[in-house]
């Protein structure tokens, strides 16, 4: 974003941004809402107006899903899609237990991620029970996934997504079916990684036309 701010970065004229999923229940235009985020921390810097930003409907929770799905298809899908992944493995708000090949649907948080998000409020009775969230198989047909994790919090369930089974108990394991997915980590985050080496010596003998 500073290099936009600064006019050197690149254009993002022809972008159209689709969020990972959305509360259900605050009030509209509610600062914690995942719209009012992205739009405060990264859309609005970037120039991308908010009639290029899409997001489930929270609105109507019951047809919301289904909906994303249609607008999602018709917008030729996700080139990349930005992840994170929560300290019991979900991605997105796909919790332990989601169905690998689920789509956009109303989910119930539990309390273990309620009490993570409640750094966001003013206490933890203030987090929603509900999201949607695209599901794990509308994730898996994105072009490129990119998971971002920091922090020795997100070590456990780190490796547990890159090294360990493909598990619903897991759900961030779904990068492993994934032909394009790239893990971007800091030293803590990924200190439970058994093939750390290993990693770094195949990352660094890829071919220049490989990149990310």
């Amino acid at each position: 974003m500073g290099r936009h701010r600064a006019g050197t970065g690149p254009a993002y004229d022809a972008v159209t941004a689709f969020l990972l999923d959305e509360y259900v229940g605050l009030s509209p235009g509610h600062p914690q809402s995942y719209r009012a985020t992205i739009a405060r921390e990264l859309t609005d810097d970037l120039g991308l107006p908010a009639d290029r930003v899409h997001g489930p409907d929270p609105a109507d929770p019951q047809a919301a899903g289904p909906a994303y799905e249609a607008e999602l298809e018709a917008a030729g899908g996700v080139d990349l899609q930005v992840l994170g992944i929560g300290s019991d493995g979900h991605l997105a708000f796909n919790e332990p237990g989601s169905s690998l090949a689920s789509r956009t649907r109303i989910k119930t948080l539990t309390e273990e991620t309620r009490r993570d998000n409640a750094r966001f409020f003013a206490a933890v009775d203030e987090v929603p029970r509900h999201v949607l969230t695209q599901g794990l198989g509308t994730i898996l047909r994105a072009r490129h996934l990119l998971l971002i994790a920091t922090g020795a919090g997100k070590a456990e369930a780190v490796a547990a997504a890159v090294e360990g089974p493909l598990s619903a108990s897991c759900p961030a394991s779904v990068l492993q079916l994934h032909p394009h997915a790239t893990v971007l980590l800091d030293p803590d985050a990924a200190s439970r990684l058994a093939g750390t080496e290993h990693y770094r010596e195949v990352y660094a003998a890829k071919p220049a036309w490989q990149g990310l």
